[in-house]
């Protein structure tokens, strides 16, 4: 292309321009679907999260009561404060995609459109004889 000439010939190299023959196409990637996904994954991981926080629990309550160790009794309480946040960020989530889902537009396109006059019929009567309120002017 002439026009780049001078761009070629100061960075001493030779450019041609490629045309392409077909259309990019663009996937169209329903939001709903990963909403989902990222729904039933988050999900899934605070299920385990939560049982695996329930056999800690166990383990370490069995150990507090054969040591009698203060320090064991106090780290059964923060895996219980652990797991009880976990089940409320399960709730939240539940709440998280019931919101997600309200926000995504409904497809309806429903237009309705109604015109009020205000005056008394003999203002209409008087405006219909002028052909103001027809449509076949």
């Amino acid at each position: 292309m002439p026009e780049f000439d001078s761009i070629d010939n100061a960075l001493n190299i030779e450019s041609s321009i490629v045309s392409t023959d077909s259309a990019s196409t663009i996937k169209k990637v329903n939001g709903n679907d990963d909403i989902r996904k990222d729904y039933e994954y988050t999900r899934a991981n605070l299920y385990s999260l939560i049982e695996k926080g329930q056999e800690a629990i166990n383990g370490i309550m069995e150990l507090a009561g054969e040591g009698g160790s203060p320090r064991a009794y106090e780290v059964a309480g923060q895996l219980i404060k652990s797991v009880a946040d976990t089940t409320d960020k399960l709730a939240d989530l539940q709440k998280k995609l019931k919101d997600l889902e309200e926000d995504i537009p409904k497809q309806t396109n429903n237009v309705t459109n109604n015109a009020l006059f205000v005056g008394s019929t003999a203002d209409l009567q008087k405006l219909l004889k002028q052909g103001f309120l027809n449509n076949k002017e």
